[in-house]
């Protein structure tokens, strides 16, 4: 069962609950005011009234659970993007700024290249981040400097970390 379906088995199951307890509630204070027709119709209209406003909010509390919903998938993919433009443009500059000798061969290093480039153009990557892996890519393909790639990839760390806990990277 997904957990919209639940959901909405929920809200039914306490909606009929609620109509159940409004209606048995008035006919019994009818029931205790003006005796067994006055119950009746007290119960009838309390219950009706009940049901109808939990039919009527219901259609309300959907529609923000579906934003939501949404909003959740979208900033997870979001961030799960910016994870794998991370882990990409690592490995780009490991190629191209090896710790040990020798590195990887150029043919190497250019499809981790490729793929970095790739995984940073995607349209889902937030422009924080899609800033920071420009940069970062920029500073790895000049290729003169290992610091200054070192610095815009710790600012591409820093935007990714940014993402994950909604905070300003700055």
């Amino acid at each position: 069962m997904t957990q919209a379906r639940a959901l909405r088995r929920v809200h039914l199951l306490l909606s009929v609950e609620l109509t159940l307890a409004g209606a048995v509630l008035a006919a019994l204070g009818g029931l205790l005011v003006s005796g067994p027709v006055a119950a009746a119709i007290a119960g009838v209209v309390t219950g009706s009234g009940v049901l109808g406003g939990c039919l009527l909010i219901r259609r309300r509390v959907f529609a923000g659970y579906g934003r939501a919903a949404r909003d959740a998938h979208d900033h997870g993919y979001a961030e799960g993007l910016a994870h794998a433009v991370l882990l990409g443009i690592t490995a780009y500059e490991a190629a191209a700024f090896p710790l040990t000798g020798g590195g990887v061969s150029p043919d190497e290093r250019s499809a981790r290249r490729t793929i970095a480039y790739r995984i940073a153009a995607d349209e889902g990557l937030p422009h924080p981040v899609r800033t920071a892996a420009a940069a970062a890519l920029e500073a790895i393909d000049r290729g003169d400097d290992a610091g200054t790639a070192r610095q815009a990839m710790k600012d591409l760390n820093l935007a990714v970390f940014a993402l994950r806990t909604g905070r300003d990277a700055g």
